[in-house]
């Protein structure tokens, strides 16, 4: 029950930064419930996106880069 609650108080930490809720769920589970790195990759995705790189695309890149900015930029232009 504990960590439930952690998960859920990340979660809303994360929805009042602006991100969508689907966006939020799907990113904590790609990172096994880090709030950290599911911040990261959010923030990322949607810089990313305001750059007007796909969305799938980004996802793709970010998890084989690990949410490094640069070398997942580099992926996304070479694309």
């Amino acid at each position: 029950p504990l960590q439930f609650l952690s998960y859920l108080s990340a979660c809303d930490r994360l929805l009042k930064q602006g991100y969508e809720e689907g966006q939020v769920e799907e990113a904590m589970e790609m990172f096994q419930y880090s709030e950290k790195k599911a911040a990261e990759f959010l923030h990322l995705l949607a810089q990313f996106n305001d750059m007007g790189f796909q969305q799938n695309e980004i996802k793709e890149v970010l998890l084989l880069c690990g949410n490094q900015r640069e070398r997942a930029l580099e992926e996304l232009v070479m694309k």
